[in-house]
């Protein structure tokens, strides 16, 4: 492969993957506008009302995003020296999901089931609004703080579930089948409901003891439901070195230090 070849493949690589640059971050903004619109289509396209009288352009509106995404999905590929590394990565699949409903829909024409199964197909389209994580920054920072947390908020949900058990035995037998505690899970359930005070009515204690408990229930349900916000918090202030957003144009490694000048991950030197 010549120089020229491989010039362009960094060129394109550095516009379509990072955003430390003019054109990276114009190529972002134009993507993110792209994405947004496509969301919009879809919920407009829900409301039949407004679907039977702009029927058409919604179509064509679709068509074009469509096409403009699948140009972006190829030249993804195309810029890396690794393609399944994009192929199978969770922003990969998610742009493959997000692209093929509309070409899905030249075999699901004619008949009524046909058209059931279409309207399926174009749910798949609302998994462009997790390609909007992509270009915010805070969003990959949460998913690090949770990373970080998730032994810390695993033990803390296992508390929860065990105190969730036991209030939900405690109510069985203190409330019985006549007050709607029918089973232990479905105590269980009533517990978890409460704990989180979210209290949908469905099921509720009718003894004083089984009011009580359930005002101690809700109780408990503020006190614990603020913890894993200060986990997750406390992750988040930490001290973290900067990491700017040049992608790999081999293995598509992204958190690299401002002053790197080759991958961490495949000793590729960087752009």
């Amino acid at each position: 492969m010549d120089n020229k070849t491989l010039n362009w493949r960094d060129k394109l690589h550095e516009v379509i993957y990072e955003a430390d640059t003019p054109a990276g971050r114009l190529f972002d903004i134009v993507l993110l506008f792209a994405i947004l619109a496509s969301i919009i289509l879809v919920m407009l396209e829900s409301i039949e009302s407004f679907d039977n009288k702009h029927h058409d352009f919604l179509y064509v509106s679709e068509w074009i995003i469509t096409i403009f995404f699948s140009i972006e999905y190829i030249l993804r590929i195309i810029s890396i020296n690794k393609p399944t590394k994009y192929v199978f990565s969770f922003y990969g699949i998610i742009d493959l999901l997000s692209t093929i409903p509309m070409y899905l829909t030249f075999f699901f024409v004619g008949t009524h089931s046909s058209l059931i199964a279409l309207r399926a197909l174009r749910l798949l389209r609302v998994f462009r609004i997790l390609k909007v994580s992509r270009y915010i920054g805070e969003s990959n920072q949460l998913i690090k703080a949770l990373n970080a947390s998730k032994a810390k908020i695993g033990v803390f949900l296992y508390f929860v579930l065990i105190i969730c058990i036991i209030l939900g035995s405690v109510m069985y037998f203190i409330e019985g089948a006549d007050n709607g505690f029918t089973s232990i899970p479905r105590s269980i359930y009533w517990s978890i409901v409460t704990l989180t005070t979210v209290g949908y009515g469905d099921i509720a204690p009718q003894t004083a003891l089984g009011q009580f408990i359930a005002s101690i229930t809700v109780i408990i349900g503020y006190a614990i439901i603020a913890i894993p916000t200060g986990i997750v918090s406390s992750e988040m202030t930490k001290k973290k070195v900067h990491l700017n957003t040049q992608s790999c144009p081999n293995c598509s490694y992204e958190e690299h230090k401002d002053e790197a000048e080759f991958c961490y991950h495949c000793g590729t030197k960087l752009n």
